[in-house]
């Protein structure tokens, strides 16, 4: 259940959504939460804390983290 809600949290599609109705409604502030969420995302991949697999919540799909 962790490793669910941990990756509906770190995929794209919910913060660039979010970036686009903030664009169209011109909402600035939901245009940054995007933004530092996005940024959030990629900091993760590049420490490389990826996707987790449900097996164990430290086997992501980048790599085993210790």
């Amino acid at each position: 259940m962790g490793a669910a809600i941990y990756n509906l949290g770190h995929l794209l599609f919910a913060p660039l959504g979010l970036f686009f109705v903030g664009y169209s409604l011109h909402r600035p502030l939901l245009q940054a939460i995007a933004i530092v969420w996005v940024s959030h995302i990629f900091f993760d991949r590049l420490l490389g804390y990826g996707l987790k697999y449900p097996a164990h919540f430290k086997d992501t799909h980048l790599q085993h983290v210790p």
